[in-house]
């Protein structure tokens, strides 16, 4: 068994353990590991913006985990893919850039994550982000990251979308990411020059080289290391071979929402009854890891449509080549978007303060897998309830880090949630009903015109509602006596021991997962060298100010 001494482990090389790696290293007294299962993300097919549906459904990229059986979900296993690649979730994602609303974080701070509101973290999403109509008070112009808008809404569908919204009485946002999530408007997306965007390719490619950073490909972490109480290295395997790495300074879990307190159980730090149940050695007792799984289901709402006009025309494979060509020519046109290029996020109804339903809209009528949902020219809204208050866990089953640990999100089991969906069947075919699309809507699709009542609709749901692939908050962040990790991102209880990922959210944002992931992963850099915190924001915030009576507004 060999051994090796650094400053700093990190373990997985996702969308946060890529941050650390580039951020820790940039001091050349400071030596770091990072440790990565999968391989590299060079493929053609996490490069192109629009294959994003390829990398997600491949083994070679992408640990393929299932849910347990969902009692409220007519007891379907749910798909639940995470990265295994370089770059992690970012490799693999629809490359959606949201970083929630401005009181998501400030509900985390609530819950105990002191120093971690809204103000406080604007800052870090800046320092990441080089957004494509220039820096503000809300925005940065020279982060790693590229964001921007795809094709700038080119086709009328998606501006049909913005002005049916407007027309059924919501407000216009020109920047969901800046003042003012909610609202109709244009969408971001993490793409740069025409190529994803990733973790791995902004923020480790360029530091690759540094002497003081390793990078190990094809490591599968099996546990942390412990003396008493104290974090003092990973044992992992490569090429079949056991091998130990020590830290002097810190072991840095960012192995996600799934991976994390997997990794916790089997170094024997979590709820001592699950462990001693699965075989492994209770270290430290820690009820809440695993505890707090949070996650988004979204649900297709789709419509024939009248005009030739769709992406379900592309899909052929002429069609498909003439796109690729381009692609790899220039970096341009079809291939350069994920497509989702106008979105919304609105409120379910008066009395919520902030949106708990986001859209993204998509000018087809197809499913993540690429395959048509009928034959012609259609579009379709992903919507979702996604302030969920169900509650779920992942457990460890076996002491064997090659088992796959028990799943289970408890998807709509409150009933808040079920009612959340109501709202978006019946809000989503209002908004579509608008003279905006009437050149374009022929008959609905999906849910079908016969769904209509509240048991209808919850059958429906119930079979039609999939992950929207942002599992979190299983190692949350804050004070109680379930949180892992303290405001500093330290595990509770044990010296030298850190989680920097999604899985330390105490409650999942209205949005997609990525962009606060990476904010928190630069935010925890400067936790952890101990450097002073990015000065906070005094950026307004703009609010519907009759919430508590009106469901919607035109002006905010």
């Amino acid at each position: 068994m060999s051994t090796q001494n650094y400053d700093y482990i990190i373990v997985g090389a996702g969308s946060a353990g890529c941050v650390l790696a580039n951020r820790l290293s940039a001091d050349p007294s400071n030596k770091v590991l990072l440790l990565e299962t999968g391989g590299s993300d060079k493929s053609i097919f996490i490069k192109m913006p629009t294959a994003l549906s390829i990398p997600m459904n491949t083994d070679k990229y992408a640990w393929q985990f299932h849910t347990e059986p969902e009692p409220y979900l007519d007891n379907r296993q749910m798909h639940c893919p995470r990265g295994k690649v370089l770059g992690g979730s970012s490799s693999i994602n629809g490359m959606v850039y949201v970083r929630g609303h401005a009181k998501d974080f400030d509900e985390w701070q609530q819950h105990g994550a002191e120093g971690w509101d809204y103000q406080a973290c604007l800052p870090y999403f800046k320092r990441a982000e080089s957004f494509y109509l220039g820096g503000d008070s809300y925005r940065g112009d020279n982060g790693p990251l590229g964001v921007n808008n795809g094709n700038e809404m080119a086709n009328p569908l998606y501006k049909a979308f913005i002005k049916a919204g407007q027309q059924a009485g919501y407000a216009h946002t020109d920047d969901y990411n800046g003042a003012q999530q909610e609202g109709f408007g244009p969408m971001h997306m993490t793409v740069k020059n025409g190529v994803r965007s990733s973790a791995s390719r902004e923020y480790l490619d360029p530091v690759k080289s540094r002497k003081n950073l390793t990078v190990v490909t094809g490591a599968l972490a099996e546990k942390v290391l412990l003396e008493g109480k104290k974090a003092t290295g990973v044992e992992f395997s490569l090429s079949g071979t056991k091998q130990q790495a020590f830290a002097t300074k810190d072991v840095i879990l960012s192995a996600g929402p799934i991976g994390s307190p997997h990794i916790l159980q089997l170094s024997g730090i979590g709820d001592k009854e699950a462990l001693a149940k699965a075989g492994v050695e209770v270290k430290h007792h820690l009820p809440g890891v695993g505890k707090n799984l949070q996650d988004h289901l979204e649900f297709y709402f789709q419509y024939k449509c009248k005009q030739p006009i769709t992406l379900n025309g592309k899909l052929g494979l002429i069609s498909k080549g003439l796109i690729g060509a381009r692609w790899l020519l220039n970096r341009s046109g079809l291939g350069a978007t994920n497509h989702f290029e106008s979105c919304a996020f609105i409120r379910s109804k008066p009395g919520v303060e902030w949106p708990d339903i986001q859209y993204h809209f998509l000018p087809a009528a197809i499913r993540y897998d690429g395959k048509s949902a009928f034959d012609g020219h259609g579009f379709q809204v992903h919507v979702g309830h996604n302030k969920p208050k169900s509650r779920g866990e992942v457990t460890i089953k076996s002491a064997d880090p090659r088992v796959a640990p028990k799943i289970q999100f408890n998807y709509l089991q409150h009933k808040d949630d079920i009612e959340g969906f109501r709202a978006c069947v019946r809000l989503t075919r209002e908004i579509i009903e608008q003279n905006a699309f009437d050149a374009y809507r022929d008959d609905e699709i999906q849910p079908g015109k016969n769904v209509q009542s509240d048991e209808e609709i919850d059958a429906f749901v119930r079979q039609a509602v999939e992950s929207a692939y942002h599992p979190s908050c299983s190692c949350k962040m804050g004070e109680d006596e379930m949180a892992v990790v303290n405001s500093q991102t330290q595990v509770h209880g044990i010296e030298g021991l850190r989680v920097v990922d999604s899985s330390i959210f105490p409650t999942v944002p209205n949005g997609n997962l990525n962009a606060p992931t990476i904010m928190v992963a630069e935010k925890a850099a400067d936790l952890i060298l101990g450097k002073p915190l990015l000065t906070a924001s005094s950026a307004d915030v703009a609010m519907e100010k009759q919430w508590q009576s009106t469901q919607r507004s035109s002006e905010i």
